[in-house]
């Protein structure tokens, strides 16, 4: 018996994916473990690795599509199998691409009506569209609230959108005749939110001069990402402080635990970036104030530190959590943020930890592209969150009273003015500079 495919579920709170690459055809016969497609949420991409071995019969969705959770996106079966008893995709509104052999059984697309899309006036409220029709509306730049819907209880479906597109792409008879006199061509034009083409739209044709540009749709994590950055700012007050910090212990602190590494007391590479968050974890159980979660009216205190890091990936910016970091030694978080910063890479981190309410405070280091000073966005509902920047030689009294060129590490430190006061938050970052200048092998291990 053929097999459905379904869109899998990521996280409680995620209702629908993208379908980002199909790897295989209809068609093509599948073996227990090939990726038969990727897709992303939100926050993160996946891959669907087949279950069972067979044929691929059918698939109901494209590449871009917005398919709600659970959702039948593809048949797997036996060569020549039937699919009659499988659903379409979402509410019958998703055409199979149905294998030449089931074709010749009998399976075929389903007909379409041949038939003008009927155009109303602007609805009034929130307006019915099923999520697969909202995105082709917005691929063609069509405006869909001016759509009667076809599907149950008047909501637009797939099919509205493509007869939509059918009605309003044919020129006008009046700007034919002008074009036809004045030897204008129309080119390929994009339809305008009134679902017609005026005028201005006939341009002579210069085979010289072409589009320098070519426009593309936001990825699903970067509308993500745009949507957490706004809300953030304009939905807190945030202020940030700029602090340096002499960092020869944590240099030699790193020389030390490379030393370590190399005749292989250790296997953990402990890294600049994990000295000072192991610093900053020190600081921060000595002003749990900071160590908290605005929500509302009310604050949330942690009584364990949960630390966020912020990983930038090829997809987007994304902010894994690293839970009870303050009972872990040094080899345990260096560890632990390499191993979540490696499954951001790669696409396979726990949705739950990208959560912003998972961390309690976050740290982004922007060290190694050499960024001097910067200034960080807060991850609500957290209260504040750390900058790291590049290491730069200044000049300082040496302990002697000469004057010599220390290296000093950038410190921002943005912070959400509701919670926190000017006062409180500069003697937190002052601590963060103090545990960076005076960590040590024993502070370390005690």
């Amino acid at each position: 018996m053929a097999t459905a495919i379904k869109m899998p579920r990521q996280g409680q709170s995620v209702e629908t994916c993208i379908i980002g690459e199909w790897y295989k055809k209809v068609g093509d016969q599948v073996k227990v473990g090939d990726i038969l497609f990727s897709y992303e949420t939100d926050k993160a991409s996946f891959e669907e690795e087949a279950k069972e071995d067979g044929e691929l019969l059918a698939i109901f969705f494209k590449e871009g599509d917005e398919v709600p959770v659970l959702t039948n996106v593809a048949v797997l079966g036996k060569s020549g199998e039937t699919i009659d008893e499988i659903g379409q995709g979402s509410e019958g509104e998703a055409t199979p691409f149905i294998s030449e052999k089931t074709a010749r059984l009998g399976r075929t697309s389903p007909n379409e009506e041949n038939k003008d899309a009927v155009l109303i006036e602007k609805q009034e409220g929130k307006v019915k569209i099923s999520p697969l029709a909202k995105v082709m509306a917005e691929k063609q730049g069509i405006s869909y609230d001016k759509i009667k819907g076809s599907g149950p209880h008047g909501r637009i479906i797939a099919q509205d959108i493509k007869m939509a597109a059918e009605s309003l792409s044919k020129m006008r008879p009046w700007p034919q005749e002008r074009a036809k006199e004045e030897e204008l061509t129309f080119p390929e034009a994009t339809i305008d939110n009134s679902g017609c083409f005026s005028y201005d739209n006939l341009t002579t044709y210069n085979p010289v001069y072409g589009d320098d540009f070519e426009v593309r749709k936001l990825t699903n994590i970067r509308k993500h990402i745009a949507r957490a950055m706004q809300q953030s700012l304009q939905n807190s007050a945030q202020l940030t402080h700029h602090m340096s910090a002499d960092v020869r212990k944590i240099i030699a602190l790193r020389k030390f635990y490379k030393k370590k590494m190399e005749s292989g007391e250790i296997s953990q590479n402990i890294t600049i970036n994990d000295l000072v968050c192991f610093a900053v974890i020190r600081a921060l159980r000595k002003f749990p104030q900071v160590n908290i979660q605005l929500i509302g009216d009310s604050m949330r205190w942690f009584k364990k530190i949960h630390l966020g890091l912020a990983v930038d990936t090829e997809r987007g910016l994304m902010v894994p959590v690293v839970k009870n970091a303050d009972d872990l030694s040094i080899e345990g978080l260096s560890s632990q943020l390499s191993n979540v910063a490696a499954q951001c890479r790669k696409g396979s981190i726990d949705t739950e930890l990208l959560k912003p309410e998972a961390a309690s405070f976050t740290v982004s280091n922007l060290g190694n592209y050499g960024v001097e000073f910067f200034t960080p966005i807060i991850n609500l509902p957290q209260i504040a969150i750390l900058g790291v920047n590049t290491i730069i030689k200044r000049p300082a009294e040496m302990e002697d009273g000469t004057l010599g060129f220390l290296p000093f590490i950038g410190l921002s430190l943005t912070y959400d003015h509701r919670a926190l006061d000017g006062g409180t938050a500069t003697l937190f970052l002052k601590e963060i500079k103090y545990e960076i200048e005076n960590l040590s092998i024993i502070m370390i291990y005690n």
